[in-house]
């Protein structure tokens, strides 16, 4: 039965990209998911066509002066599109900021804080912006607020194993006959023959940190004052003290090596001031709070009585209930913000929303599921049916089958990819689903086999007392020539273990993982994986001609738009408009250029292929090769022409897992490499690896994926929770035994 009352956003004949003039109808207040292989045309529906005319029509009611500072967007290609609201896009983007961008500012949960210190906090200190290591009267002063100051690094600086005679100061201002080390010398303070490593603590205080003071020399067999201090004094004031970009590049290189980035001296990290720091509550100053993790802090923020703050502390435990809720209590409020995950990122995002009291709202996602071990999902997925409870419509373009089973509403784009795709091959519920017979459907249903005949390895590579952030004193084997993966929740350690201390000291290893690749405009597949060049060749000795005419870069760029194919056009106080070029029809090439052939083929037609078009068209052994490497994981959709800045994180990575996949690495490092991938391209994908392995090399996969753990030689299980309650190896060993492991939170996920 359908309610005759519920509204919903209707599409009719969308031609994004690969859409074949799709009309849908999706259901307002209710959660509708988006599935299909990737490149199917599930973005080109939810991101192209919703959210983009959703931005321009909210643009449009601002003024021409603040439209001028926002992205322009594209009316996108539709017959029409109703019933829209404002669009939030929670998207993977990772979180920028720099160093005065942490996770507390960015939730706006370190604005509460602040108040509870400056109306709770003893002794009393002052309002609650004296809290704030952004503000100039809250900040620390020796270090701006930053936590960290540059240092004299002391192993560089001075020798204890010789005396100043044997020349124990090697700073540059004290090397032999110096002005700075004869005036030390001459000054008679110290014993210039004993090694500074039998000075007393007050003598060697001296030599390094003593104050400026006046002291009488000979000279030249006159007596004159000059001014002494500590060398370690002296050199940090004449170039640490002082803005050491203002100095000559001479300079900078010369002192450069001797100094490091060292923890403040004076607020140990904490960022405030003496005053600022000394105002407590319980005991506890607000730096302590803002550098204990979340599960912990809301436990201490409950604790508190206070009658004139019981408003704050209700404000901030709901706060803070919310990172608990999705999964992030392993964080602290001082974490940096460039340093958290992608995945981590976008649940941040989601934090910020779920306290705003907007509503009515189309929330957007893109696979939120990212990063997320399987036991921590249910969170997510009682996050995303709280905003749709709150009145909101949840849309989710998703991959993973256990956020899949939490829509009303399930959208499944296919068949296939590329010119292939384009298509709804189904529309309705879960069970639905199952039952269509669609590529999505089928892979639902499939049970997981766990691996029997496991690969026996021929070596080790150990990792020894790792301790780095929550490492707790980890020493581990991974196993030489088989398929690791190494699990664990979020948070657990993995990414330290792997990214961080093993990769330190294999540093030949190959990393593929989701950072993004060279995005300009003019980068392509085509250019990125090498394959350009041998077409260059290819086309430039079958038609006797200089190899640069083929290049949009080089000789053969349209001379109207500079290679780019389109022209930027600038209405001055209205948003700039890209225009395809006319004289070269957006190809990008001169006309002369286009009549050169291959095989029948301009260089134009061959950038439009899609990877599929040009397997069928060339014969070149290297170009074959690295376009069979593309097909491998999965991108026989897109086109050798197409942007890398088009390109989503998944695609980027299996990109450089393509070009990466010919080199005789012994060592393959891949960071979650099932990121935007179907359940459909997860078999190829394990099929690389388990090539990669058969010809000889070690492959280590940090994954969440139980399909992928299934398939594993050897796991490595980090935990058994996030943050300070991880940081241990939980279990080592393969898929059948960890199905039996007790502390195993992955064991018990691939148990059932």
């Amino acid at each position: 039965m359908t309610d005759s009352n519920q509204e919903y956003i209707v599409i009719s004949g969308a031609r994004e990209n690969n859409l074949k003039e799709v009309s849908l109808r999706i259901p307002k207040r209710k959660i509708t998911i988006f599935t299909g292989v990737s490149g199917s045309g599930k973005s080109s529906i939810v991101f192209d066509t919703i959210a983009a005319e959703s931005t321009r029509l909210l643009n449009e009611n601002f003024s021409m002066f603040v439209r001028n500072f926002l992205p322009r967007v594209p009316q996108p290609d539709a017959d029409a599109i109703e019933n829209l609201s404002m669009a939030v896009i929670v998207d993977q983007k990772r979180l920028g900021g720099g160093s005065h961008s942490t996770m507390g500012t960015i939730t706006d949960i370190s604005p509460i804080l602040r108040l509870l210190f400056s109306r709770a906090g003893q002794p009393h200190v002052g309002p609650a912006h004296m809290f704030s290591f952004n503000d100039p009267q809250g900040m620390c002063p020796e270090c701006n607020g930053l936590g960290r100051s540059l240092v004299v690094d002391m192993k560089m600086a001075i020798d204890m194993s010789k005396s100043i005679k044997e020349g124990a100061i090697l700073l540059p201002d004290y090397k032999a006959n110096s002005f700075d080390l004869s005036m030390l010398i001459e000054s008679g303070t110290f014993d210039i023959d004993k090694k500074l490593s039998d000075y007393s603590k007050d003598e060697l205080n001296e030599l390094l940190y003593g104050k400026a003071r006046k002291v009488e020399v000979q000279f030249m067999s006159k007596a004159m004052n000059v001014t002494v201090e500590g060398c370690i004094e002296k050199f940090t004031n004449k170039y640490i003290r002082r803005d050491i970009k203002t100095m000559s590049e001479r300079t900078q290189k010369a002192v450069m090596p001797y100094i490091i980035e060292g923890v403040c001296s004076s607020c140990h990290g904490a960022r405030l001031s003496q005053a600022t720091l000394s105002s407590k509550i319980n005991g506890y100053n607000i730096a302590d709070l803002a550098a204990m993790e979340v599960g912990q802090l809301i436990r201490v923020v409950r604790e508190i009585d206070s009658p004139v703050a019981a408003s704050i502390i209700k404000a901030l435990t709901d706060r803070l209930q919310h990172l608990v809720d999705i999964g992030l209590d392993y964080l602290t409020l001082d974490r940096e913000t460039d340093t958290l995950s992608g995945g981590e990122s976008q649940r941040v995002k989601m934090v910020k929303h779920l306290s705003g009291s907007l509503v009515d709202v189309t929330y957007i996602f893109d696979e939120p599921s990212v990063g997320l071990h399987p036991r921590d999902v249910h969170r997510l997925n009682e996050l995303l049916l709280k905003l749709r409870d709150k009145g909101n419509t949840v849309i989710v373009v998703e991959h993973d089958p256990d956020v899949i089973k939490v829509a009303d509403h399930i959208v499944d784009v296919g068949p296939l990819a590329g010119s292939r795709g384009g298509n709804i091959v189904f529309e309705g519920s879960f069970p639905g689903l199952l039952q269509s017979g669609t590529l999505t459907g089928d892979h639902m249903k499939r049970p997981l086999q766990l691996k029997q005949a496991c690969r026996q390895p021929n070596g080790k590579l150990s990792i020894n007392n790792a301790t780095l952030h929550n490492l707790n004193n980890v020493s581990v084997d991974i196993p030489t020539s088989v398929l690791t993966v190494v699990t664990g929740v979020a948070g657990s350690g993995k990414s330290t273990l792997i990214n961080d201390v093993f990769l330190s000291s294999h540093t030949d290893a190959i990393v593929i993982d989701q950072s993004a690749i060279g995005v300009s405009s003019r980068s392509n597949p085509a250019t990125y994986t090498g394959i350009m060049d041998d077409v260059r060749k290819a086309f430039a000795s079958a038609n006797k001609v200089n190899q640069g005419l083929f290049s949009f870069n080089s000789k053969g760029a349209c001379e109207n738009c500079g290679g780019q194919g389109v022209i930027s056009i600038d209405l001055s106080f209205l948003d700039s408009v890209d225009l395809p070029c006319e004289v070269c029809g957006g190809r990008r090439f001169k006309e002369e250029v286009l009549v050169y052939k291959l095989n029948g083929k301009s260089i134009a037609d061959v950038l439009e292929m899609t990877v599929e078009q040009a397997l069928e068209f060339f014969e070149l052994k290297e170009v074959v090769r690295k376009l069979q490497a593309l097909s491998d994981v999965g991108l026989t959709y897109i086109t050798l022409g197409q942007p890398m800045s088009t390109l989503s994180g998944g695609e980027c990575q299996r990109i450089k897992l393509a070009s990466e996949l010919h080199k005789k690495g012994s060592i393959y490092v891949m960071d979650e490499p099932t990121t935007g991938l179907h359940m459909s391209d997860i078999g190829h994908l394990l099929e690389i690896m388990n090539r990669l392995v058969d010809a000889g090399n070690t492959v280590i996969v940090i994954e969440h994926n139980l399909e992928v753990i299934s398939q594993a030689d050897w796991l490595i299980d980090m935990g058994p929770d996030g943050g300070s309650k991880g940081g241990q190896v939980v279990f080592e060993g393969t898929p059948t035994d960890i199905i039996h492991a007790e502390r195993s939170i992955t064991g018990k996920y691939l148990r059932s």
